[in-house]
């Protein structure tokens, strides 16, 4: 190859160089995208001082403040508010640029999304601030269904969100409502269970069956402490910290007893006598029993609550004599230990009156019969 070839292919090499940078992409030079990407550098480490210097001071006054809902709403739109330096710096480098036709219209759709996604960004954040105008109604409503409440409020924001953003991008969010309702109705009817069980869940909140942290049983399904309730089922751990999830129809077609509810919590005895107790025994026993019962301060005594020590029964083999009482204690371990503490005294009431304890037992009488001598 010679000189002269060289330097023309040089030459063409350089033309070519200087074509790419000035048609650069969506014919909009290198160096002026290098120059946008710069002022969106320049405006993210903006975004920081105005982070550092602004907001927290703003937060270093509200904190100085009694009242605590302009900390929460400062720490709710933090985020937000910081990415507003880079939306705007986006928003000059597209102006630098000045791109046309199609580019124009997508950075500028771009830049409105970014507006839109930041504003209820904000609004979904702000739903925890205000959480407290929804507390104040605790008083009508579980809490539960006041969570409920405050996802279907973050749950529209992001609809409404969503839907603006199609907007911007002139897709009719109508036809497509309308398309999904159609759709809707055919889900529905493959998916009633699912619907059931989030009707039911709104009923178990409006009926205040019971609330988390409470100590249920349903029959034959579980027992334990509920933890969660959602929108197709509830969250149960039992006892042994194994979590169960039913759905929520099951507790609402089915009877639950809510144990934390209970005023006072009942012990039901029947206590077995052998038949060789004497009436002054029984009476002795009884009286005793009832006197303990009356006297002690861990039971709840009448009128607020029955409280019974009867002879009650004949029974096969021994004569039942019944306590009912109750514990002012819900708590089942302290509730434990009183029964105990009864248990302990009834046996040494039983002792010290001369009897005992009966046991199941069966007695056989034998018929004694004696031989006629035969008659010739």
């Amino acid at each position: 190859m010679n000189e002269s070839v060289f330097f023309e292919r040089f030459e063409n090499f350089s033309k070519t160089v200087k074509q790419v940078w000035e048609n650069g992409v969506f014919g909009i030079d290198i160096g002026s995208i290098i120059a946008a990407f710069a002022i969106i550098v320049f405006f993210i480490l903006f975004r920081k001082i105005i982070y550092k210097f602004i907001i927290k001071k703003i937060q270093n006054f509200t904190a100085k403040t009694d009242n605590k809902i302009d900390d929460e709403i400062i720490n709710a739109i933090e985020k937000p508010l910081s990415y507003i330096p880079v939306i705007f710096g986006v928003y000059i480098a597209v102006e630098y640029l000045n791109p046309q036709g199609t580019a124009e219209t997508i950075f500028k759709n771009l830049i409105h999304c970014s507006i839109v996604f930041v504003l209820f960004w904000a609004f979904y954040n702000l739903v925890e601030a205000f959480a407290w105008v929804l507390e104040k109604l605790e008083s009508i409503f579980d809490k539960s269904l006041i969570h409920w409440l405050k996802k279907i409020i973050k749950g529209a924001f992001v609809f409404i969100g969503f839907a603006a953003v199609l907007e911007i991008w002139g897709i009719q969010i109508g036809p497509i409502i309308a398309g999904l309702g159609l759709f809707g109705v055919a889900v529905a009817l493959g998916a009633q269970d699912l619907f059931k069980n989030l009707i039911s869940g709104i009923l178990i909140l409006a009926e205040q069956r019971f609330a988390i942290g409470d100590w249920v049983r349903v029959e034959g399904i579980v027992e334990g402490t509920v933890e969660s309730i959602g929108f197709r089922s509830t969250k149960i751990r039992r006892f042994d910290k194994a979590p169960v999830f039913v759905p929520n129809s099951r507790l609402s077609d089915n009877s639950v007893i809510n144990f934390s509810e209970m005023t006072f919590r009942r012990i039901s005895w029947m206590i077995a006598l052998r038949y060789d107790t004497t009436i002054d025994q029984l009476k002795t026993i009884r009286n005793e029993i009832e006197a303990f019962l009356l006297e002690n301060e861990d039971f709840v005594n009448p009128p607020l609550v029955p409280l019974f020590v009867r002879i009650d029964n004949f029974n096969n083999s021994s004569i039942d004599l019944m306590i009912y009482c109750f514990t002012k204690t819900t708590v089942w371990k302290e509730w434990l230990e009183i029964k105990e503490g009864l248990a302990l005294e009834v046996k040494k009431i039983v002792e010290n009156s001369g009897t005992d304890f009966a046991f199941p037992s069966q007695s056989v009488y034998i018929e004694n019969c004696t031989e006629e001598p035969a008659v010739d």
